[in-house]
């Protein structure tokens, strides 16, 4: 994701931000959104990384979420690796409160938690951390801005809708 949303520098002059992040230095998230059943409140589970999601760390996420959630679940995923692992698969076989439904390849726009990620990508636009404990203040913040705003939820929802009519 590009850093750089708009900036400012004098004519005739590139703009430059200057940042100390070692690109090999990273923060991976898995997000899950929940609708509450009725429908009425949006609910943003986010677990973060810094190092390359494996199936390990699916299901542990994947865990955290049936523990905290009671009553049957939809799980809507892309076709990442890291979620067809077996370890993985296994888990939600034997979950028979778990619904599994994969999107088709390369359709981001049917994905609700796409939308949190441009959420987040619009509120660290221009921004440049110098290390990747300023970057995860960053990112938390952002979540956070979109984690208690209903309004902001509830569009990620709309978007959907939208694409799908």
């Amino acid at each position: 994701m590009s850093a750089l949303r708009r900036s400012w520098a004098p004519r005739g002059q590139t703009p430059r931000l200057r940042t100390e992040t070692n690109h090999k230095q990273r923060l991976n998230l898995l997000g899950a959104i929940r609708l509450t059943p009725g429908g009425r409140r949006v609910n943003l589970h986010i677990k973060t990384f810094r190092h390359s999601l494996k199936g390990e760390q699916v299901l542990a996420f994947l865990q955290a979420v049936v523990a905290q959630v009671r009553g049957p679940l939809v799980v809507v995923w892309d076709n990442a690796a890291s979620h067809q692992r077996r370890l993985v698969l296994d888990f939600v076989a034997a979950h028979p409160r778990l619904t599994l439904v994969r999107l088709p390849s390369y359709a981001p726009e049917l994905n609700p938690v796409e939308f949190v990620w441009a959420q987040l990508t619009q509120y660290l636009a221009g921004r440049a951390p110098r290390d990747v404990q300023e970057l995860m203040r960053l990112v938390q913040a952002g979540l956070h801005r979109t984690r208690i705003s209903q309004r902001r939820l509830f569009a990620c929802m709309a978007r959907l809708s939208i694409g799908a009519a």
